[in-house]
């Protein structure tokens, strides 16, 4: 329970979240994916999004810092990789799990993300989790694009791809493209049902039709950083398409069948997703998820 509390309480705002308690347990799993990247996980309770590293001779850069009280953990577990200098911050969107340490390293490092989550930082926000203030000028991102960059480091051009109206407005997939690595952000959430942030731009139709590009994108020995959950394949991403397919169909037809959200979300859906529901995500949010997105 306590983790979940901490996730929302991480949702509601970004660098305001630095007390000790429930992060003093956790400690970050560091996984060389391939190349010159590696990956940081939460271990023992909720750590925020997974963080890629590109570790090399130009020094390092980070997609995504998780939280304020986890900065300290990030900087020893990159050091353990490479003690060159942290040079660039890449947000692969707005939310306080994937942001909260900007102010932090962004005193000696450039964070770079979509235009929109530099506006989403700048002003205050409300989503499911309530109100979410306004981030100090430290954590806004220096350097945002619109549609993609290009950022030239270790070895291998870092492509960070704008996918509009998915997770949020402002989301950006990051290509290691000669690691052989993508890290999605919260475009996937491994085996469980996703977060859709509808309030701020999010879409579970735009969701799934930039996971469906992504995954076209994709060779079949890519290495997928998730934004949650463990590093994942092409298949594990081609399980979590299809159930965003078949759920969305199936909700889909029962709306055009006149029945209400209460009535889709009573009669549950069918069984062969009920493990997708074991995060903080479940059944019936999903289904209103989803329903809210085929009426926009």
């Amino acid at each position: 329970m306590k983790k979940y509390l901490v996730l929302i309480f991480a949702l509601l705002s970004g660098s305001e979240i630095i007390m000790a308690e429930g992060f003093d347990d956790i400690t970050l799993k560091t996984s060389k994916v391939s190349g010159n990247v590696y990956m940081l996980e939460g271990v023992g309770g909720f750590a925020g999004g997974n963080i890629a590293v590109s570790a090399g001779k130009d020094g390092i850069l980070i997609v995504d810092d998780q939280f304020a009280a986890m900065a300290e953990k990030i900087k020893n577990a990159v050091a353990d990789i490479n003690t060159g200098e942290l040079r660039f911050v890449l947000n692969t969107h707005w939310h306080g799990d994937h942001t909260g340490a900007n102010a932090i390293f962004g005193n000696n490092a450039i964070v770079i993300a979509h235009n929109n989550v530099r506006k989403r930082l700048q002003a205050p926000q409300e989503n499911d989790f309530g109100q979410s203030p306004a981030q100090p000028k430290e954590a806004w991102p220096l350097i945002t694009f619109d549609e993609s960059l290009t950022l030239h480091m270790n070895g291998e051009a870092i492509d960070f791809v704008h996918f509009a109206n998915g997770h949020t407005d402002g989301d950006g997939v990051v290509f290691f493209t000669e690691s052989n690595v993508i890290h999605v952000g919260d475009h996937f959430f491994v085996d469980a049902f996703p977060y859709v942030d509808i309030r701020t731009g999010g879409n579970v139709l735009g969701y799934t039709n930039n996971v469906k590009n992504l995954i076209e994108r994709m060779p079949e020995d890519v290495n997928i950083i998730p934004g949650h959950g463990a590093l994942a394949t092409l298949a594990d991403y081609k399980r979590f398409y299809d159930m965003l397919v078949s759920t969305t169909d199936y909700v889909k037809t029962k709306k055009n069948a006149g029945m209400s959200l209460a009535q889709i979300q009573g009669d549950g859906l069918p069984k062969k997703w009920d493990s997708w529901g074991h995060g903080f995500i479940k059944a019936d949010k999903w289904i209103a998820f989803i329903y809210q997105s085929l009426d926009s």
